[in-house]
């Protein structure tokens, strides 16, 4: 306890002490003298005292207690977050593999739990992953020979042939980490199959440890896009300027140049490499041609620098990218199964406060005579986003949206929308009824829809509150299709008197009751 509200605990005391004491000896002089004439109101007095100070004791009692320092619990230490990249991707990709678990559909959950354990793999092998990205006319076919030739170390035999290029295994001396160098195809091939191996490429290129850009001039549109979108993923790249034998030199440095300014923001200039992957054969003054060796020294040396370096948290931010793409898939996945139960929880509701106004006779809509409906409907969707809602939370939520839709006059403009989309006019009880059905079924429909987003943002309505969710949720289903198809499904799912009755107001003038209504239309 605080040395303040000790100290003023003390003093309290000190003082009811002495004043006991006081009212003691007073008590003791009072009772003798009432005594002396009423032995029994003397009693009763003292016990009425007596009482009296035991009420003051316990009060001061109660609130010191309410008043006292509240421990700190015992053995409550903050969540550790990894320092060590590597952790850190280690405990992201557990946490990733725990968020699939909860997709219920099978072929996708085991499809992304097959790219998990992939990558979990990867943890023992610390294999890292360079791919060479860029049209096909930069030369990257070159550039990756050129690569497995000159490599310094041992170059193992090709570990793979698909449809999107050939992977190497090579080994760089003063590099722990195996090299796996993937050739993919060429940026804008024609056809659908181009379009095809270009997107098989793309992806390659988002799961490589470091990615070789080869360009062999200034940046085009087709270049420039794809290589921004990996720049803002946070794809650690080198652009190589390929095919510099083909430029003067004054041309070679104005193209790095510009190179240098297109990137400047994701790639740093020492990242912006000029190579020969295969220079142009130079004539010999005897007639024949010298093919002279691929200018890679700089590209390689690059290279080596950022693997020593940066080797470990290339490896590690590539696997925290890779299990935040999965976490970002696995929510969609989730996300889009949690709506369409909660949909389904919305459209049994809604035709059940429906019945509820049915079966009462009310002659308006009362958002009221539906609240309880409306309360576990709530409850139903929270569970489905796993929140364990009170039901008395449950019920201030439901009551605080109807009062929204009172005071922003939807539940006037639904009768509106109803009312013009059935073609009558409010008269008599049945007629009366029907709009009251039809409308509570509405309203309870657009509730919902709004509940749906509350939850799907982690129970926040989000900068415009509740006013603006429930006023985009009606003006979603205000739209005449909706209303038409909405009024159909009416006809069907309410009580058959109700179904009838409709069905004599949409065709007035068919005496054939077997003859099908015509389709209702708005004015």
């Amino acid at each position: 306890m605080a040395w303040p509200r000790l100290f003023i605990l003390l003093l309290g005391l000190a003082i009811i002490l002495g004043l006991m004491l006081w009212l003691i000896s007073s008590l003791q002089w009072l009772y003798t003298q009432v005594a002396l004439t009423s032995p029994f109101l003397a009693n009763l007095l003292v016990f009425c005292l007596i009482a009296l100070m035991a009420v003051l004791m316990g009060a001061f009692l109660y609130y010191g207690w309410q008043f006292r320092s509240k421990k700190k619990p015992k053995n409550k230490r903050p969540p550790q977050v990894p320092t060590d990249k590597v952790d850190a991707a280690a405990s992201n990709l557990r946490a990733v593999h725990r968020q699939i678990q909860q997709i219920q559909d099978e072929v996708t959950r085991q499809a992304l739990l097959k790219e998990t354990r992939q990558m979990a793999k990867t943890f023992t092998r610390r294999e890292l992953k360079i791919v060479v990205f860029g049209t096909g006319s930069a030369g990257k076919t070159s550039l990756v020979n050129g690569i497995v030739g000159q490599m310094v170390g041992d170059v193992g035999a090709t570990i793979g042939t698909t449809a999107v290029g050939q992977t190497f295994r090579c080994q760089l001396r003063n590099v722990d980490q195996e090299l796996l160098i993937t050739d993919t195809p060429g940026l804008s091939e024609p056809g659908v199959a181009g379009t095809d191996r270009e997107q098989a490429a793309r992806k390659l290129a988002t799961e490589a440890d470091l990615l070789l850009f080869v360009v062999d001039g200034d940046l085009t549109q087709s270049e420039y896009q794809p290589l921004r979108a990996l720049g803002r993923m946070g794809k650690r790249s080198l652009l190589v300027f390929n095919k510099t034998d083909c430029y003067t030199q004054t041309d070679q440095d104005l193209i790095q140049e510009r190179l240098h300014e297109r990137v400047q923001n994701w790639i740093q200039p020492e990242d912006v490499v000029a190579i020969a992957a295969r220079p142009q054969p130079v004539p010999l003054a005897s007639g024949k041609t010298l093919e002279p060796e691929p200018d890679l020294k700089a590209l390689l040396q690059r290279i080596s620098r950022i693997l020593r370096q940066e080797g470990e948290d290339l490896f590690a931010d590539n696997i925290l990218l890779q299990s935040q793409r999965l976490g970002a898939e696995a929510r969609q996945h989730i996300d889009q199964e949690r709506r369409q139960q909660a949909d389904q929880i919305v459209d049994r509701f809604q035709w059940i406060g429906a019945g509820v106004i049915w079966v009462t006779p009310v002659p308006v809509i009362d958002l009221l005579a539906t609240a309880a409906v409306n309360t576990q409907m709530v409850i139903e969707i929270a569970k489905i986003y796993g929140c364990d809602l009170t039901l008395d939370r449950a019920k201030d939520l439901a009551l605080s949206l109807a009062k929204t839709m009172v005071s922003l006059g939807i539940v006037k403009g639904a009768i509106e929308v109803l009312a013009r989309a059935l073609q009558f006019s409010v008269v008599g009880f049945v007629v009366g009824k029907t709009i009251q059905s039809v409308g509570a079924a509405y309203l309870t429909r657009i509730a919902g829809k709004s509940f749906i987003e509350y939850f799907r943002n982690d129970q926040e309505w989000g900068d415009g509150g509740m006013t603006e969710v429930v006023q985009r949720q009606f003006q979603l289903h205000r739209r005449d299709r909706f209303v038409k198809a909405f009024i159909q499904e009416a006809i069907t799912k309410l009580p058959t008197e109700f179904g009838r009755r409709v069905q004599q107001q949409l065709s007035p003038t068919r005496s054939d009751p077997n003859t099908p209504p015509s389709p209702p239309h708005s004015n």
